[in-house]
C-alpha cells in the first residue's frame, strides 16, 4: 500500500465541463472545449520535451489562440478572460469531496500535484472547497518541468518525505499515469467518461471508476 496518495487536479478532481458555456458562446459548440484542452496538453508536452519551459496557463492561452485560428474565430479579451478565470472556478466532480474526506478521516495521507502554477492550484482548490483536505498542494511549476516528465513526481515524493515508490499518483489521464510509473511511483487510473488507457502504456495496477471506488478499494486494504 502506498504511503501517500497524490491526486492530479484538472479533470481528475475538478470538472472542466464548467467551461462549456464559455466555449459555446465563443465558438458556438461546447465540445470545442475538449479540442482546446487536448491542444493545451499537446503544447505543454512539446515545451516539456523540446523547451523552453512555458507555464501551463500560458499553454492554455496559446491553445485557445490555435483553436480560434483553426475555426476562423476572432477572440475578444472577454473570451480569453472567460477561459482563464474559468479555470480557477471549476467545481469538483460529484463524488470527490466525500471520497477525499473518507480517506483523510481514515488517516490516509493525501496531496495534490498539478501542472497548474501554485497560484492557480490554490485558487482552484479553494473555489472547489477542497483546500482544507490535503496535506499539501504541489505544482510542477516548482521544478520548471511539466508532467509527465519525471521531475515533478520526484519533487512530490521528496516534499512528502517518502521514497518515490511510496507515492501513488491518482489521475484520469493515461499520460500522467504513465509518467508517474516511469518515474518509479505507483499509480491509479480514474476511468472517467471518455478517459481510457492506451496499449502503449504499462497497465495501471489500480483502475477505478471514480474516487468513491478508489476510496473503497484503498480503505479495504
Amino acid at each position: 500500500m502506498a504511503e501517500v496518495l497524490v491526486f492530479d487536479v484538472n479533470e481528475t478532481l475538478l470538472d472542466l465541463g464548467a467551461l462549456d458555456p464559455a466555449f459555446e458562446r465563443t465558438f458556438g459548440h461546447a465540445e470545442v472545449r475538449r479540442t482546446w484542452f487536448a491542444t493545451m496538453l499537446q503544447l505543454a508536452m512539446r515545451t516539456t520535451i523540446t523547451g523552453p519551459y512555458a507555464k501551463f496557463g500560458d499553454c492554455a492561452m496559446a491553445a485557445l489562440d490555435v483553436v480560434a485560428r483553426q475555426r476562423d474565430t476572432r477572440l475578444t479579451d472577454d473570451d480569453r478572460a472567460a477561459v482563464r478565470e474559468g479555470m480557477t472556478r471549476l467545481p469538483p466532480h460529484p463524488e470527490v469531496t466525500g471520497a477525499l474526506t473518507r480517506l483523510r478521516d481514515a488517516g490516509v495521507r493525501i496531496a495534490t500535484l498539478t501542472n497548474s502554477t501554485q497560484q492557480v492550484a490554490d485558487a482552484q482548490l479553494a473555489f472547489a472547497g477542497l483546500d482544507g483536505l490535503f496535506e499539501v498542494s504541489l505544482s510542477a511549476d516548482a521544478v520548471q518541468r511539466l508532467k509527465p516528465a519525471p521531475e515533478p513526481y520526484r519533487m512530490a515524493a521528496e516534499r512528502l518525505g517518502v521514497g518515490i515508490g511510496g507515492m501513488r499518483l491518482v489521475a484520469a489521464h493515461n499520460w500522467d499515469v504513465a509518467g508517474a510509473m516511469r518515474a518509479g511511483a505507483q499509480a491509479a487510473f480514474v476511468a472517467r467518461p471518455g478517459q481510457v488507457l492506451d496499449r502503449l502504456v504499462d497497465p495501471a495496477p489500480l483502475v477505478v471508476r471514480d474516487l468513491d471506488d478508489l476510496a473503497g478499494r484503498v480503505l479495504a486494504g
